[in-house]
């Protein structure tokens, strides 16, 4: 048997794979604000505040119930989300508004977001609103709006973390509203967000600004 320095067959070791590291597109808050606005059913509009405004999976925002929402407390009971595990996190008051709005509009029974028969077909056979139809719902609000980025469900929830962090949350709190399981998954965000103590800018700014104070 073939040994090196105590180390058997050292040499057939395969080279580990890299992988493509995407960072992912997120949104700004003209954006959002613009997707709110532009949604003309109240449904969409109240489905995008959530995935927005909770940092919501798109599953997690499908399996919110009535009874999830606590409008005293101002907060949204995650039901076994991802790692099979419950979380708190913030309603906003403005959601909140909506939210009774919705409610007392469409008069959900189970679910927040009830879907229709026919969106079942693919698999979901409760009355929940469908993976697909949540996605084609984001989809086309972005679309209508002008937004050229390609927008996914879970660009919002990017957009969540990107402007908490950007409006001085701290990274543990990040991780804990996310439902991350581990705190690494959250720092990628810190390589997106434009703080203030880490700031980037262009080194055309400060030339403009020096060289030529009339073309600024």
């Amino acid at each position: 048997m073939l040994k090196s320095e105590g180390l058997a067959y050292e040499y057939l070791r395969l080279p580990s794979i890299k992988h493509e590291k995407k960072l992912p597109v997120v949104l700004s808050k003209a954006e959002v604000w613009a997707m709110l606005q532009g949604a003309k059913l109240l449904k969409h509009k109240i489905l995008i505040g959530l995935l927005y405004g909770c940092g919501l999976r798109c599953m997690e925002a499908r399996s919110v119930r009535l009874q999830d929402l606590d409008f005293d407390r101002k907060q949204l009971k995650v039901v076994q989300g991802k790692g099979k595990k419950d979380r708190y996190v913030p309603l906003s008051v403005h959601l909140i508004r909506g939210l009774k709005k919705y409610i007392e509009a469409e008069k959900p029974k189970e679910y927040l977001f009830n879907g229709q028969p026919i969106e079942r077909s693919g698999g979901d056979f409760d009355n929940r609103y469908s993976q697909r139809g949540v996605q084609w719902a984001v989809k086309q609000v972005a679309k209508a709006v002008g937004i050229i980025k390609e927008v996914h469900v879970h660009t919002l929830r990017h957009s969540y973390a990107t402007h908490l962090l950007e409006d001085g949350m701290d990274i543990i709190t990040l991780k804990d509203l996310l439902g991350h399981q581990n705190i690494e998954t959250t720092i990628e965000y810190l390589q997106i967000a434009q703080l203030e103590s880490q700031q980037k800018f262009s080194p055309l700014d400060t030339l403009f600004a020096q060289c030529s104070p009339g073309l600024k």
